[in-house]
């Protein structure tokens, strides 16, 4: 009987294969000192050998062509996909054919399935998002919202559990993804120990690291929109303002965005925003209040409430220490 089913395909994240395993070994050993059963666990490839990325091998149980669903939790390790290309001709591989029948019979049979980064899509594949709040790396948001448009792509937050489908973001998101099926499956308890004792700290979301304008991936529209917005600021054009300039109704331009970014327009105005004040904290000596001032605030107040809630940090926690030992901002409780 096993705990867990770790799938790691060939090309996988190295990092995510070894993190996952890394932490399932320490949370086996920290167990008995907080009193609840050590988990278990077994890796499953299509090959004996799987060759992870980079060059890094590992020794794997071949996948059953009719794997019998046996209550474990299935957990996927993220793939090497850039873009829709990648992608579409990742699926079409022989293992990938493999994997999708076999976490699709997972599902079926009222089983779990977790997976990390890219490796979402092949969920997408297998037709198990539908209906599902996701999320992924972040950078990929807008394509596995075109290619699943019946799903919600929430790529601001790292770890999305809904009902049997449990996703995470990023590439070291594995880390965050482990440490909350460790939470909820075995013990909070065992999930802190192993955070302390491989020195994790904890993330709730991807947004601090969300760069605008990589969100557009490719597409022009929204890449010509993240560029008004940034040279806008502080005094950013309006939805109708941009909807007038691209020759497009407001409703129309949202509909495009959506389906490239898989955010709203006011949702990239708000990343464009926190951006610029996340830079502006990192690099320079103005204060809180002109940080504000400089993204198209009249005062701090919206500025923190914007980054605690897509953050889940306040605007002092980014400055650098250097700056926080002479600066004067205070941010309230």
């Amino acid at each position: 009987m096993f705990d867990f089913t770790v799938l790691a395909l060939p090309g996988a994240f190295a990092s995510g294969v070894g993190a996952t395993l890394d932490m399932l070994s320490s949370a086996a050993r920290l167990a008995a000192d907080v009193g609840c059963a050590a988990p278990r666990w077994r890796v499953y490839s299509t090959e004996a050998t799987v060759a992870l990325s980079n060059g890094l091998r590992i020794d794997a149980t071949v996948l059953p062509k009719r794997p019998r669903p046996d209550g474990s939790l299935w957990l996927v390790p993220g793939l090497g996909i850039d873009d829709a290309e990648a992608a579409t001709a990742r699926f079409l591989l022989p293992d990938a054919a493999m994997a999708i029948k076999a976490l699709r019979c997972q599902a079926r049979a009222g089983g779990t399935v977790a997976a990390a980064c890219s490796a979402v899509f092949l969920l997408r594949e297998a037709d198990l998002l539908q209906g599902k709040r996701v999320t992924t790396t972040w950078w990929l948001g807008g394509l596995l919202q075109r290619m699943e448009p019946r799903c919600i792509v929430d790529t601001d937050q790292m770890v999305v559990s809904d009902g049997s489908i449990v996703t995470a973001g990023a590439a070291f998101a594995h880390i965050d993804l482990v440490l909350y099926l460790l939470r909820t499956r075995f013990n909070p308890s065992l999930a802190e120990a192993v955070s302390r004792a491989m020195v994790i700290d904890g993330r709730q979301s991807q947004a601090p690291y969300i760069v605008p304008m990589t969100l557009a991936h490719g597409n022009d529209l929204a890449a010509r929109l993240v560029a008004r917005f940034e040279e806008g600021l502080p005094n950013p054009p309006t939805v109708g303002e941009l909807a007038a300039e691209f020759c497009m109704s407001n409703r129309t331009l949202s509909r495009h965005i959506k389906e490239a970014t898989g955010r709203s327009v006011s949702a990239l105005l708000q990343s464009v925003r926190i951006s610029r004040a996340r830079m502006l904290l990192e690099t320079s000596r103005l204060s809180v209040e002109q940080v504000a001032e400089q993204v198209g605030y009249s005062d701090t107040t919206a500025l923190r409430r914007l980054m605690r809630k897509l953050t889940h940090a306040t605007p002092r926690q980014f400055r650098p220490a250097v700056f926080t030992s002479h600066q004067a901002d205070k941010d309230p409780p």
